[in-house]
């Protein structure tokens, strides 16, 4: 599953002719990195993270969110104690994990989860079209010969911390319901 295909792209763009396919797929693979930054995996993907909770921890925090399942939660070291998903309890939203018996995790565990959406709202692709059409902007020119993007709705003033000047406001305003929460990565 793609966040975004070629040929959404030049439906955005408005382009007709396969000229600029190549160049046009580049920005089009791009897009997906640039918006998982903000809201996390989009496209569903295997991911293993390493916990510490030598002290004992009564939660996990994962570092990828959305979680759309564990798939296990395993001791890193010898004499570990393995924890079965049946007895986890997850919020796929934070990336919250606590066991249902309210016990703790103890020592070094190796998480593997599935991260991502398995059916991305129709305002993140939408997003992505948008923040396609404002890269290839910046980079062709106007019919009147000035510079794509400048004045019109695309151009960027203000920096966004963190982002720079590549995404517009308004693409960054689509996808505020989807950021990832204050630590998540």
């Amino acid at each position: 599953m793609a966040l975004l295909t070629l040929a959404d792209a030049k439906a955005q763009l408005n382009i007709k002719s396969d000229t600029d396919d190549d160049e046009l797929l580049t920005y089009v693979n791009s897009v997906t990195t640039v918006i998982e930054e903000y809201i996390g995996p989009v496209e569903p993907r295997e991911v293993f993270e390493q916990h510490n909770a030598e002290g004992g921890r009564r939660t996990l925090v994962l570092r990828k969110s959305p979680v759309l399942s564990l798939t296990s939660v395993e001791p890193l070291l010898s004499g570990g104690v393995s924890y079965p998903v049946d007895g986890l309890v997850l919020d796929q939203d934070t990336g919250q994990v606590y066991r249902r018996d309210r016990g703790w995790f103890r020592g070094l565990l190796g998480v593997t989860l599935q991260a991502g959406r398995t059916d991305p709202d129709p305002t993140i692709n939408l997003a992505a079209r948008m923040l396609v059409q404002h890269l290839w902007r910046t980079q062709r020119p106007a019919r009147s010969g000035a510079v794509a993007g400048s004045g019109d709705d695309y151009s960027a003033s203000e920096p966004i911390p963190g982002f720079g000047y590549a995404v517009p406001n308004r693409v960054l305003e689509l996808l505020a319901p989807y950021r990832l929460p204050p630590g998540v990565a």
